[in-house]
């Protein structure tokens, strides 16, 4: 008979508690190796995440770290994941989010080998019920806080340099979520036609979200129509030409911490494309995101703004727009800060 579980505890239990790995997770280790030690650790906000190490033929032993995603199909998991991890409900494309997040961590470390943890599987349990993808890369002992803004921005910036769009285009190779949310990524030689398609579709998630809204909806058509092409033609025109940079995409106080054993900054849960880099910023002008003006000086010496340069603040405040939505889109009855977000939008802009 096939395997099912009833509980999500009996996938990955609360913190610290110990489980029996799943043999879809044990065959994609090292060939002669055994678990020695599997139990939940961290938090997470739409998955379930866990440590465990194994030994090697030769002796040596390594640690991991799991991260699962549960397509749940009874309505008392789903409620019952949704109280743990403040969830509106459970997302439904597992398959999506960690293939996404291995390819985003993947392409990531190809740039900056110690600025991420080493991806090194995604795939499906064994267990059929419920149905569980999982993320597997090495496990980093971390301390969770705040990284110095001075390596910090570096290591990102050379990111942002060295890496290279596999078509020359704007996109990503699969599609990968932010957060739960599952991203418009698909390859296009414009930025701004790039960025339009990525911005509404998270306006539409939100109103799917929070219910739609007539003065809300005529704001951010003008965002649109009018301020998208106002700030971001220009970065393409006159024969300027816009290099696609890989991004983090995600890049707030929660998804980068320390080396314990190097002291030097790491980050994690990608939700990587190839962008303009001025993107990556955009997040940083929420207030929430734990950076700020440092972060900010920082990484303008290592790279100039584009040109126009006159428009580089505005930039980055409407890229802050997506970030704003997916932060709503993750908390339904939060529409009260549309006003904030979106509708005097227009108005925060300098008029040249």
């Amino acid at each position: 008979m096939a395997e099912t579980h009833s509980r999500v505890e009996e996938v990955i239990p609360e913190i610290g508690g110990n489980f029996e790995l799943d043999n879809g997770v044990i065959e994609v280790l090292p060939a002669g190796s055994r678990v020695v030690e599997a139990s939940s650790f961290g938090n997470s906000a739409w998955t379930r995440t866990a440590y465990f190490a194994i030994l090697l033929p030769d002796g040596s032993s390594k640690q991991y770290f799991l991260k699962v995603q549960l397509c749940l199909t009874t309505k008392t998991d789903t409620m019952k994941l949704n109280a743990d991890n403040g969830m509106q409900c459970a997302t439904e494309g597992g398959d999506i989010m960690m293939r996404g997040e291995y390819n985003s961590m993947t392409e990531l470390h190809k740039f900056a080998p110690s600025f991420v943890p080493q991806p090194h599987a995604w795939g499906r349990f064994h267990l059929t019920s419920p149905v569980t993808h999982f993320f597997l890369c090495e496990f980093i002992d971390m301390e969770i806080k705040m990284p110095d803004p001075v390596p910090f921005c570096a290591r990102l910036a050379r990111i942002h340099i060295t890496s290279q769009s596999p078509t020359g285009q704007f996109g990503f190779a699969v599609p990968n979520c932010h957060g739960k949310i599952v991203q418009s990524n698909k390859w296009d030689p414009s930025w701004t036609s790039f960025f339009t398609k990525l911005l509404v579709s998270f306006f539409w998630k939100e109103i799917g979200v929070n219910g739609r809204s007539p003065a809300y909806e005529q704001a951010f058509g003008v965002i649109v129509t009018t301020v998208v092409p106002q700030l971001l033609d220009p970065l393409q025109a006159d024969g300027r030409v816009l290099k696609p940079s890989l991004v983090h995409g995600d890049l707030w106080y929660g998804n980068a911490a320390i080396n314990r054993s190097t002291g030097e900054p790491v980050v994690f849960d990608a939700s990587a494309f190839y962008a303009h880099n001025e993107y990556e910023l955009g997040t940083w002008r929420r207030k929430e995101t734990g950076f700020g003006k440092a972060h900010f000086d920082e990484y303008l010496k290592n790279v100039d703004p584009s040109e126009p340069v006159e428009q580089w603040d505005d930039r980055v405040r409407l890229y802050s727009l997506k970030f704003n939505l997916a932060h709503i889109i993750g908390r339904q009855g939060a529409s009260s800060v549309r006003e904030e977000y979106v509708l005097l939008f227009p108005l925060m802009l300098d008029p040249g």
